[in-house]
């Protein structure tokens, strides 16, 4: 079976999109992958068996409405062409086409036209995530516009996937019918996250964010919590990988708080090389702010974390109550510097709380890994495609 995957994303950072793929290509079917491009990247190759094409650059510094859609839109008219053309060559019997934007699905019209089944798979809820990111309230003209996109937009596809139950609840009220609605969490795909054994040495003790650096993260607030700490622990190391619109702002606050030399700064990595940066650190943080779209998002970086043995705190966010406790997570609260400081603290003087926390998550990541997960999205698929007979018989 041929299977089209369009995102606007960096393939070799998006686990969401490459679990996806590499599962695919894995059981033997044949998979691109339409992406952005990073300079100095080839416009197509191979990926461990995926077809990548890589259609356009982009820069994560958005700063304004204006030059956030330009951007996307520009994306949308190459993918409608590219995906066609490929199409029409030879055709696909599913295009997965994963969000943001909702409207990206309409890429994959003329697949859609000649029988391919559509899948748009929400990673992010976009009225949401547009209101957080250009303060944008859900009483708006636009907020109410992207609810109305989102909804055409899932009418188009045969099947919807959704990235947690929560946001599943919102999208069934109101924009999907319950049977066309499925859940994946962003499930760490065993192939890239395991253990494999700490390589750093030195007596550091490295407290790790790895992410975009967007305003609703709350990097700025776990900069502060650091800078409370950091007389208390003076081997302690903030290190920051990733790229975003707040990164200028974040570098300086670190230079404003006279921490400059404690919190280090890294560009974005591909996930392969991002797992064993992961299990070196000692501590995991993710301080995300409790407003419309970070309080419901939910971050793959915690089950990472607690795949590869780290201990990990977290915002105590509507999401990350939903699907945590305190025996796996240590939780402060969200927007309070003061308190994931206190919690910062606590963890890195405690080496035996850590440790319990690291053997309570990781029989948690056990049960929530891709590993486990898979076969439900490829029964999905299958279910689509009328292909189930096809596999169990070349299997």
């Amino acid at each position: 079976m041929k299977v089209c995957m369009l995102a606007y994303t960096f393939y070799e950072g998006d686990n969401r999109v490459m679990r996806y793929a590499e599962t695919l290509v894995k059981r033997g079917d044949e998979v691109d992958v339409i992406a952005l491009r990073k300079d100095g990247q080839p416009r197509e190759g191979m990926v461990n068996g995926v077809r990548v094409f890589r259609i356009q650059e982009r820069i994560k510094n958005e700063k304004g409405q204006f030059s956030y859609l330009c951007r996307i839109l520009m994306f949308f008219v190459r993918a409608f062409f590219v995906v066609g053309v490929k199409h029409l060559r030879n055709p696909y019997r599913l295009v997965h086409v994963h969000s943001v934007p909702d409207f990206l699905v309409f890429a994959a019209c003329i697949p859609r036209l000649t029988g391919a089944k559509i899948i748009l798979d929400i990673h992010d809820l976009l009225p949401e995530l547009y209101g957080s990111k250009f303060k944008v309230g859900s009483d708006s003209m636009t907020f109410r516009s992207l609810v109305q996109i989102e909804r055409v937009s899932a009418a188009f596809a045969d099947h919807v996937i959704v990235a947690n139950h929560i946001w599943q609840e919102r999208l069934i009220s109101r924009s999907v019918p319950a049977g066309k609605c499925s859940v994946f969490l962003n499930f760490p795909d065993g192939a890239i996250f395991h253990q494999v054994g700490r390589k750093r040495e030195n007596d550091k003790f490295v407290i790790l964010y790895p992410g975009s650096l967007n305003w609703h993260q709350g990097l700025d607030i776990a900069i502060r919590a650091f800078a409370e700490i950091k007389d208390e622990i003076p081997k302690a190391e903030f290190h920051i990988y990733g790229e975003g619109p707040e990164k200028e702002n974040l570098v300086h606050l670190a230079g404003e708080l006279g921490i400059q030399d404690r919190v280090r700064f890294y560009g974005a990595m591909p996930l392969r090389e991002i797992a064993g940066v992961i299990e070196d650190a000692d501590l995991g943080v993710i301080p995300k702010r409790k407003d419309s779209f970070g309080n419901e998002a939910f971050s793959t970086k915690s089950l990472e974390f607690m795949t590869l043995g780290v201990p990990v705190i977290v915002a105590d966010t509507k999401v990350d109550r939903y699907y945590f406790d305190d025996r796996i997570v240590t939780f402060f609260a969200g927007g309070d510097e003061k308190d994931l400081a206190r919690q910062m603290l606590q963890l890195i003087r405690n080496p035996a709380a850590r440790q319990r926390q690291i053997d309570e998550a990781k029989q948690f990541a056990i049960r929530n890994s891709w590993d486990t997960k898979k076969d439900q999205f490829l029964d999905l698929v299958d279910s689509l495609t009328d292909d189930e007979t096809l596999h169990s018989a070349s299997s």
